[in-house]
């Protein structure tokens, strides 16, 4: 199943697509129960929506540095952390200020933690679900700040969707990054130095996470330049493409606000 956030007729909702029948769900709804129950108790309505919004509105949002690959499990795991405001969705704009610097993409899988997480083991982990996500991130910025907050947090650097995938296998999904239909980099979950469940788990032991949280898992393979004028696509097998335009951050407009 997917849940899905959507625009229609000026309103936000949210909902639970089971084939083509959308179930709505409150918009708050972040457990495997709350989606469960959905789908027993609420009417049916039919088609997929056109507007999709970003799937989850998450409280925090949690990133996993030194995850590229193997090697990278001979290191300590490193967490950061992305500004929630930076959360944008499917078809929304990346704005690129024209002093920035180099702007990276990486394409990733970003897990919904779907239960208030505290020190459990990858086995015990409890997920709403998958989605894609892309990690944006100001190299100039990275380089200067060792936290890495203005790097990864400026608007629309954390672009997710178009779904959470509620039955996705985080082992073995195929990523791939593409830039104006170029593919630029591609690996597999199974690539990355510690996995989606392992990822989370170690979070755990940080911080309690919390249902609706957010963790980018980290990139199993390379990243990519963008700029003002491309066009970026994140795709997860299993779980769906994620594609947004780049535009110069002068060019781009208000979001409009979400109306519950």
């Amino acid at each position: 199943m997917r849940v899905v956030r959507y625009r229609e007729d000026g309103r936000t909702s949210a909902g639970v697509l089971a084939g083509q029948r959308l179930h709505p769900v409150a918009d708050d709804a972040l457990t495997p129960g709350d989606v469960a129950r959905a789908c027993r108790t609420t009417p049916e309505e039919s088609g997929t929506p056109e507007e999709l919004l970003a799937p989850v509105r998450p409280s925090t949002v949690f990133g996993m540095a030194r995850n590229t690959g193997p090697g990278d499990r001979a290191t300590p795991p490193r967490a950061f952390l992305k500004a929630a405001a930076s959360v944008s969705g499917p078809g929304e704009a990346i704005p690129i200020p024209a002093d920035i610097g180099r702007v990276d993409a990486e394409a990733e899988v970003a897990a919904v933690v779907g239960a208030p997480l505290w020190r459990v083991r990858p086995r015990d982990v409890e997920l709403l679900g998958l989605t894609v996500s892309l990690d944006i991130t100001a190299r100039r910025a990275q380089q200067d700040d060792p936290r890495w907050t203005e790097a990864k947090s400026r608007r629309g650097f954390t672009p997710l969707g178009p779904w959470i995938e509620t039955e996705a296998d985080p082992t073995d999904a195929a990523i791939t990054l593409t830039r104006n239909g170029a593919t630029i980099a591609e690996g597999s979950t199974a690539d990355l130095a510690r996995s989606v469940t392992e990822s989370v788990s170690y979070l755990s032991t940080l911080v309690e996470l919390r249902p609706g949280d957010v963790v980018l898992t980290g990139a199993p393979s390379t990243f990519g330049a963008i700029a003002p004028g491309d066009v970026v696509t994140a795709a997860v097998a299993g779980i769906g493409a994620l594609t947004n335009p780049v535009v110069a951050a002068e060019d781009a407009t208000d979001r409009e606000v979400d109306h519950a």
